[in-house]
């Protein structure tokens, strides 16, 4: 029905006017006031409070944080991706709190993540990832990339739990294979798209897969890299205050990245790119949408974790309790948090410079300004159990 889209139909919408404090949104042709533009951060996305998670037996784990900016707010999940309120203030007390639950189910399943506009994360202590959504497909009849985005990571979780108890076993010599979890949350989320409950969409993809060496006496951390579009991986080592590694964006044509769904002629098998690299404990892993490494080059995205590194270990030192939060991932969510802050200040200042004006200009595309995205920001730090 239709073809493989690119991020807009033009570049208009990517200076950000400024009007007595209303910014201007034209993939909806309407007005959306700052207030409506919301932010978010936690340690780690929902699971199920009824199932059993498979945990990793693998001897390192993430510490985690994840903070999130929409520029615009969130779509509704249509039904049957969401429970329904209840009709009738009759029912059970004991049903009542699932009368007002927000969260979207599939196939009986709660969905794995969190929603970010049209972008979808997932954090767990040995996976995290960013998928980030195709907006233009909001002006499509049907069109709904956000649940795309968000499908494909439940299932590749799913795909990644229901593995993770026999790979991660410290007498394993069975690999992980992240790209083939991928190909069959590709196809899970083709099925649950399909008639009756017809949705299209397309989504970027990349996700951290935390594992270990295999057949060594002194385990060291693995990461199994996926990546299938322009959202990214990177891996900073704080000691040595560099990146040690970043995937490579995939694109078709200038903002136009490969990306699964809807008419894409891209698939996991074809085109997702799987790194396999050794880390150190003390790593920091960040899974990152087009949002952030549109505003922020590399080495602002370095200087911002390092920076932020530092102020939290010097709130450790800070004699009052209240001021220092010692708990386990805390300190990644502050990391994420300020990156995703120094992002949305690039993102909504219409005379900054950014990577995403750079590449436009070379383009030969007229562009000033940050672009306006949604901002989706995963931090893992590696950890010994």
């Amino acid at each position: 029905m239709f073809g493989m889209l690119a991020r807009s139909n033009s570049l208009t919408h990517r200076t950000l006017l400024r009007v007595t404090g209303i910014q201007y949104s034209p993939i909806f042709c309407r007005l959306v006031s700052t207030s409506e533009q919301a932010s978010q951060s936690g340690k780690t996305t929902p699971l199920p409070d009824d199932t059993e998670t498979p945990k990793s037996k693998s001897p390192f784990h993430f510490q985690t944080g994840y903070a999130l900016f929409a520029k615009r707010p969130s779509r509704p999940f249509p039904p049957p991706f969401l429970s329904l309120p209840s009709g009738s203030f009759s029912d059970p007390l004991s049903t009542h709190h699932r009368s007002r639950d927000r969260r979207s189910y599939v196939d009986g399943e709660m969905i794995r993540g969190i929603t970010n506009g049209d972008d979808a994360v997932l954090v767990q202590e040995n996976f995290v990832g960013a998928n980030d959504g195709v907006g233009a497909w909001a002006t499509r009849p049907r069109g709904h990339a956000a649940l795309w985005s968000r499908l494909i990571l439940h299932f590749w979780a799913l795909e990644v739990e229901r593995d993770v108890a026999v790979t991660s076993a410290p007498d394993s010599h069975v690999e992980p294979d992240p790209v083939e979890y991928l190909q069959k949350a590709y196809e899970q989320t083709i099925q649950a798209t399909s008639p009756p409950n017809q949705w299209f969409g397309t989504t970027t993809a990349c996700a951290a897969l935390l594992h270990h060496s295999i057949g060594s006496d002194l385990p060291k951390p693995v990461l199994y890299i996926t990546n299938l579009g322009d959202s990214q991986i990177l891996v900073i080592r704080p000691r040595e205050k560099k990146i040690i590694f970043k995937t490579i964006e995939q694109w078709h044509w200038f903002d136009c990245p490969r990306q699964l769904g809807t008419n894409s002629p891209d698939t996991p098998r074809e085109n997702a790119v799987m790194d396999k690299i050794e880390i150190e404990e003390g790593d920091v892993v960040l899974a990152l949408s087009d949002g952030v490494v549109d505003n922020l080059w590399q080495h602002e995205v370095l200087e911002s974790v390092i920076d932020s590194l530092r102020r939290w270990d010097a709130r450790a030192q800070d004699s009052d309790p209240e001021d220092y939060e010692n708990e386990p991932g805390a300190g990644m969510q502050f990391v994420a948090k300020e990156l995703m802050k120094a992002a949305r200040k690039i993102a909504q200042d219409p005379f900054a410079e950014s990577p995403f004006m750079e590449r436009a200009v070379e383009e030969g595309l007229a562009m000033e300004g940050g672009k306006l995205d949604d901002i989706s920001v995963v931090a893992g730090l590696c950890k010994r159990r």
